[in-house]
């Protein structure tokens, strides 16, 4: 481009990046508003302005995407582990079990008929002992694994709240939460990659 001297100069076309940031900022916290009008309004009230606003702050640096995205694909990766742990534990069960519907068979067809009802009662016995040893074990199996799942919820908690992210703390209160939860939907929404995706 040449001045009204006849010099050339230069035309600068890179962006301020501090207005780059606060445009972002911008765009975040009317998006996170936008969002946070179509939650329950008992939740509404917990998301004032300014926490929005340093929501919106954080998210425009970037990072916040990043961790969230991973911290997501560790979630499911290991949801889809825990899940497969429990489909093998109950295939194990349904193997026992039709292990003892052959053994109660085999035992019923190979026995004399003034034995069979005793035997009858016996195995309808083991059968329910088996029955209620099932049930227990099933239950423990599921604690462990929401012990494990209640883990990872702490660990993530942990993580968005070293990383700067308000709103995030460590806790086992339903409410908190859910509202952490629809934060973190929030921030997934307003990833420009994933948008991109």
């Amino acid at each position: 481009m040449q001045s009204e001297d006849g010099t050339c100069s230069e035309e600068v076309n890179s962006e301020d990046p501090q207005a780059d940031v606060q445009s972002r900022v911008y765009h975040n916290l009317e998006e996170l508003q936008k969002m946070a009008q179509s939650i329950p309004r008992q939740f509404q009230q917990r998301l004032p302005t300014e926490l929005l606003s340093v929501i919106a702050a954080a998210l425009a640096q970037g990072q916040i995407f990043e961790i969230v995205e991973a911290l997501l694909d560790v979630q499911q990766a290991t949801e889809k582990n825990l899940f497969q742990q429990r489909l093998e534990f109950l295939h194990k069960h349904t193997v026992e079990k039709k292990e003892f519907q052959e053994h109660y068979k085999s035992t019923i067809c190979s026995s004399d008929e003034s034995a069979i009802l005793n035997l009858t009662k016996e195995l309808d016995k083991q059968e329910e002992i088996m029955k209620k040893r099932h049930k227990e074990q099933l239950k423990q199996s599921d604690m462990r694994l929401i012990l494990q799942l209640d883990q990872k919820l702490m660990d993530q908690q942990v993580t968005l709240e070293k990383a700067g992210l308000p709103g995030f703390h460590v806790t086992n209160e339903p409410n908190e939460i859910r509202l952490q939860m629809y934060l973190l939907d929030f921030i997934r929404r307003l990833n420009p990659n994933k948008r991109l995706k």
